[in-house]
């Protein structure tokens, strides 16, 4: 263990942040989980932060409000990793990451940080449209903050999370299976990255220790899960027999039924065009400022979406 850096989890209760704190105590790392005082009176994530406690993993009370006492909790460690879920407008959580950048760059010690992204490179969302495209414009501005004090770094682009994009075949408003109709995108062909969650913290934490990931990022592109809608469909079908009505949604009109949506909504239609009508996932070559996962650590036995479908049957 002693050769194992010690990782801090900012965000450790959080949708992300539970499964790279549970990664890196099973990867043997000291783990520290960051418990804000702001937890009041929010019994569950408090629980939760006492189970990891009982599972090895150390609490360090700190605010991110507080620069002195975020500093004091980055000194004790080797790795940060920021889970902190994401918000769609210029927001509290884009200044409570650059906190923590700052708390970084005072301490001196860190030998790597991952900053909260795990979805679409920001980097490649230059031509996003509104009003989602301020969500990658933040995560640029964080990796700005970070690249211009030199912090060592990894970004993870984990692509699309198996909560959200397999069990209800991609459908938005709902996150169960559907009975009887199922919205396809275009000719429903075009190729997504969908992950398994909980491989997501695997992959973070292998890469945390490792001179191949350094100051690049990592893209997580399980081959058996770049997967076209009409697959995943057919994934469904073949596990519960039934035949689903297919109902093709072109783009412009994807497009157009964002008009009486709420800003949250909006923003999810603009991400599900990038995603698969545009294919930004797969559109492109990693190249050199970055690695593929699952070429990094081919021992890492990932989670096939036909075998994560079937906890919803």
């Amino acid at each position: 263990m002693e050769n194992k850096s010690r990782v801090l989890v900012v965000g450790g209760t959080g949708f992300v942040g539970r499964r790279i704190v549970t990664a890196s105590l099973a990867e043997g790392h000291p783990t520290y989980v960051l418990m804000r005082p702001e937890i009041g009176l929010d019994v569950d994530k408090l629980q939760m932060l006492l189970s990891y406690k009982a599972r090895g993993a150390r609490l360090l009370e700190a605010s991110l409000q507080d620069h002195r006492s975020l500093v004091a909790a980055v000194r004790q460690v080797d790795v940060v990793v920021s889970a902190m879920s994401g918000v769609h407008f210029r927001s509290h959580n884009l200044m409570l990451q650059l906190k923590l950048v700052e708390a970084i760059k005072e301490a001196g010690n860190v030998k790597r940080f991952i900053p909260s992204e795990f979805g679409m490179d920001p980097s490649r969302m230059g031509d996003a449209l509104e009003p989602g495209r301020v969500s990658f414009d933040e995560k640029m501005e964080i990796r700005r903050a970070i690249e211009e004090v030199d912090i060592p770094h990894t970004y993870v682009s984990a692509n699309c999370f198996a909560a959200y994009f397999c069990a209800n075949l991609s459908q938005m408003k709902t996150l169960l299976p559907p009975k009887e109709k199922v919205r396809v995108y275009g000719d429903g062909n075009v190729k997504v990255i969908i992950v398994d969650e909980d491989d997501v913290g695997t992959y973070t934490i292998k890469s945390v220790d490792d001179p191949r990931t350094l100051n690049k990022t990592i893209y997580l592109r399980p081959r058996d899960n770049c997967l076209t809608q009409n697959e995943l469909i057919a994934k469904w079908e073949e596990l519960t027999g039934k035949c689903l009505e297919k109902i093709p949604i072109s783009g412009d009109e994807f497009l157009a039924s964002m008009k009486d949506m709420d800003y949250a909504n909006q923003v999810g239609v603009g991400h599900f065009y990038h995603i698969f009508y545009e294919g930004c996932l797969t559109n492109f070559d990693i190249g050199d400022n970055g690695a593929e996962a699952t070429l990094l650590y081919p021992e890492v036995q990932y989670t096939r979406m036909d075998e994560y479908l079937k906890r919803y049957l």
